[in-house]
Parts: C-alpha cells; structure tokens; sequence
C-alpha cells in the first residue's frame, strides 16, 4: 500500500461526510429564466439575487469561519455571495481594507496548487507545485458550496483577478518566485493575457479542475475574472477560460451559468460571448447600465459595490435603483465581515466602503418587495409617471401594464406621482424601505386620465405597489 499523507486522508474523510449533500443536488443547476432571461431559476422558482457579502475571501482564508457568515446572510433572507477561487490573494494593507478577508495571514492561505518541500513562499512557508492540487483546498470549497446550499445562497466563484500592483504578483504563487515550476517569468500585467504558453496551460489546468470538481453542485455559477479592464487582462483570454468552461461541462445536460465583469461604472457590451449569461459591473450608480444593455436578453448584475462611505442609505438605495430599473443580480461589498466577526458584527473598520447588520436588513427588504411580485413579468416602464416626482428626486418603475407596478423613489420628502394606468380597479401600498412597513395603502378606481397617488411623508426614499384588483 503507498505511503498516503494524512491531510490526503483528512480531505478523503470530508469529501466522504459531504457526499450526501453532493447526491441530493438537484440535477438542473441556477439558469436563466426561460419566460425572462433578466432574471434567474433556481430550484424550479424565479429567482433575483440580492446580498451584501464579505470580501471573498470565505474559502481561501483558513481563519474565516464561513458558517456563521452564511447564516447571517439567510437571517435575512440574502441569497448571494462572492468569492474567490485562491488563484489571488491580497496582503494584509491592501486598498485600505481592515482585517481583509482576502489577505490571509501567513500560514493561513489556501489554494488549488500543493505545497512543495521547498521553502521560499513569499510571507513564509514552502512554495507551491503548480502541478500537483491541494485536495484540502477543494474539501473546503465543497463544505463551503454545500453549506451555502442548506442555505439558499447562490455562491458565485471568481476564478481569476487581474494583480493591480507589483506587490500583489509577489505574492501569488502564479509568480516563479512562489512556485518550484519556473512558471510565471514575467511582470505583474501579463499573466492573463495569453502571451505565455506554460502560464495559461496552468490557468486551463486549475479551471478544469475546479468544474470537475464542482459539476455536482446546483448553487453557483462562475465569474472569468473579476475587474479585467485592470491589470493587462485581454478579452481573448476570458473567451479561453470560457471555452474551457464550456468544454470541460459539454457532456451535462446543463452548464453552470458564465459571468463576465464588463466594466466600473457603465459601459454597452458590443460583441458579447455567446457563452456570457451574466454580465456584471461594478459602482454602476445610477443604474443607467441595466437600460443600456437590456437588449442583451442577459442578467444585468452589480455584483461589487462601496468605496462612497460608509452610510447605510448609500448602499441600500443603491440596490434599490439598481433593481427596480430592472437589474437581476446586487450584491453590496460589506466590511463588517473579517475573519475575527465573520457574523458580521465589526462596525469599527476604516474601509473604503459600508456594511452593517442594519444594511443587510434593509436588503432584505428590497429582495422581499421584489419577491412580492411575479416579477418574471415586469420590465422597465419609463412613461408610467408622466409628473409629480420631487424636484432631484428620481423615480424608477418595473411594470406589467395594467396588472403590477413596482415603483421606487429616491430623494425628496412626499411626491404626488401621475401615473398612466389604465382604466381599472387597483389597490396599492406605500413601503418603507428601511423598516419595511407599509406606511400608506388604500383603493384606486383608475377611469380615463393620470391617476394621482399620492405619498406620505418620507426620508430619502420610498417604495410602491401597486396591483390590479376585482
């Protein structure tokens, strides 16, 4: 019998205690809604995915204790989060971010790649193998799937991220510093851009892995590269790692839906790859993105946002808009999660960005009052309020003309909206967004003409239905 190393024996015992989770996967995993790609199925329901999630690091960072993280999320009925596969990582300091979940302390990474007996790794420790797999690492990222399976939460695995700085190349065992391969000659812009032949046979080697090892699951889909319009990473090298995707799941039924990070702010995707499902930006405030790419037929995703401060309203009425201007996909980037509070409960941080427990219940809010509607049939409705928005108020509406009207308000303290609805008995309901009570409701006989509804006094924002009623 050969010598087997007890941590490959420990990572056999888990994948063993974790094969019923894996057998009662559902066959179909999270797709497009086939009545409305803008949005999702998961488990034979409509889905949209709202969240406001850790800084990715749940599995590759050892200290992260990612159970009571997920339950936060489900507490409040979040159902999104964001991490990374370890093929990045980032060093305690980076970008201003306290206690980082994705800056593991040393000793304390994990990875795809094995340990050599080589020593030299740049924060201590041995250096990796790029050809041989760390069978611990994909235990806990299997743990981590089946966890946030119990749980409703769809998780979305990052598999690479541009180095924004040389410090961040040395310190990724893609760099020949940190690996006995001598792979990864070259400076910190070029790893993602196919200009290295043994470097990309790497990539393609551990993206294999990692959808073999995960074709089980129902509750994820995978993100190419998180932020490529940084750091030297070119377009043909995500459709490589998408094809390689595609490739290696030809012989499902059904794949794992493919995102692609498009831009910061906002851009109109020209040539999309026909293997995207989801294309996802980032601080896209105002959501004039989702408008701009509907055509597309995709979900319109904001799946990272902050760096504005550090208030609540922020981020909570940034979903809100993002949403209801017809967005499938939020996720909010909370601080408030670091491996010493992974229940999220560390409110004293200096990052560039938000995050509370409060916030994550108004969220909750947002993706309850979305769920309140067949939403598979609304759809952006531009003309509905034809006056009465408040002066620097914004108002948003998801329709389904002459049924439900999911209306959003942002600024302003009361607003007496005109309304183009048909002729119809309605009845409606004014929501505080941060509480989520109704504060208003009443019945409205809509004959010819605008219809005027009117709100109560609010701060900062506001949310109505409306439904046709007998």
């Amino acid at each position: 019998m050969k010598n087997i190393p007890l941590a490959a024996l420990l990572s056999a015992a888990v994948l063993l205690s974790l094969a019923p989770a894996y057998a009662q996967a559902p066959s179909a995993p999270l797709a497009l809604h086939p009545d409305n790609p803008h949005y999702f199925l998961f488990r034979g329901k409509p889905a949209v995915l709202v969240t406001s999630g850790e800084h990715y690091g749940a599995v590759l960072n050892l200290d992260f204790d990612y159970l009571p993280y997920l339950d936060e999320l489900q507490k409040h009925g979040l159902n999104l989060t964001r991490t990374w596969a370890g093929t990045y990582r980032e060093i305690p300091g980076s970008f201003g971010i306290t206690d980082n979940t994705l800056a593991p302390l040393p000793g304390r990474y994990l990875c795809p790649w094995a340990r050599s007996e080589t020593p030299g790794y740049f924060d201590g420790g041995y250096k990796f193998d790029l050809t041989r797999w760390d069978e611990s690492y994909f235990a806990r990222l299997k743990d981590f799937l089946s966890q946030a399976s119990k749980r409703g939460v769809i998780v979305e695995l990052n598999l690479f991220c541009p180095n924004y700085n040389d410090s961040l190349w040395q310190a990724s065992p893609l760099s020949a510093a940190n690996n006995i391969n001598g792979i990864g000659h070259c400076p910190a812009n070029e790893p993602y851009a196919l200009k290295h032949a043994d470097l990309t046979a790497v990539q393609e080697a551990v993206t294999r892995k990692i959808v073999r090892e995960l074709r089980g699951f129902d509750n994820f889909y995978y993100e190419l590269c998180n932020e490529p319009y940084f750091g030297g990473v070119t377009q043909e090298f995500q459709r490589r790692i998408a094809e390689v995707i595609a490739d290696e799941e030809k012989d499902l039924p059904l794949g794992h839906l493919i995102s692609m990070n498009v831009a910061n702010g906002r851009e109109k995707v020209l040539d999309p790859c026909p293997l995207i499902s989801i294309f996802n930006f980032h601080y896209c405030f105002p959501p004039d993105v989702v408008e701009m790419n509907y055509g597309l037929n995709k979900v319109i995703g904001e799946n990272e946002t902050g760096f504005r401060g550090k208030a609540d309203s922020l981020y909570r009425t940034e979903g809100w808009d993002f949403i209801i201007a017809g967005g499938g996909l939020y996720n909010n980037l909370d601080y408030s999660f670091t491996p010493k509070h992974p229940d999220g409960t560390f409110l004293d941080y200096q990052s560039p960005g938000g995050g509370s427990p409060e916030l994550r219940k108004q969220l909750g809010i947002l993706k309850a009052f979305i769920e309140g509607f067949e939403f598979i049939r609304l759809a952006a409705a531009y003309d509905v309020i034809r006056g009465g928005v408040p002066e620097g108020a914004t108002a948003r509406v998801l329709a389904e003309r002459g049924k439900q009207y999911a209306v959003y308000l942002k600024g302003g303290r009361q607003a007496d909206l005109q309304m183009d609805l048909p002729a119809g008995n309605y009845s409606y309901e004014w929501l505080d967004t941060k509480t989520g009570k109704i504060v208003k409701s009443g019945k409205l006989q809509q004959k010819e003409g605008l219809a005027t509804l009117s709100s109560p006094e609010y701060d900062e924002d506001i949310a109505l239905r409306i439904r046709a009623s007998r």
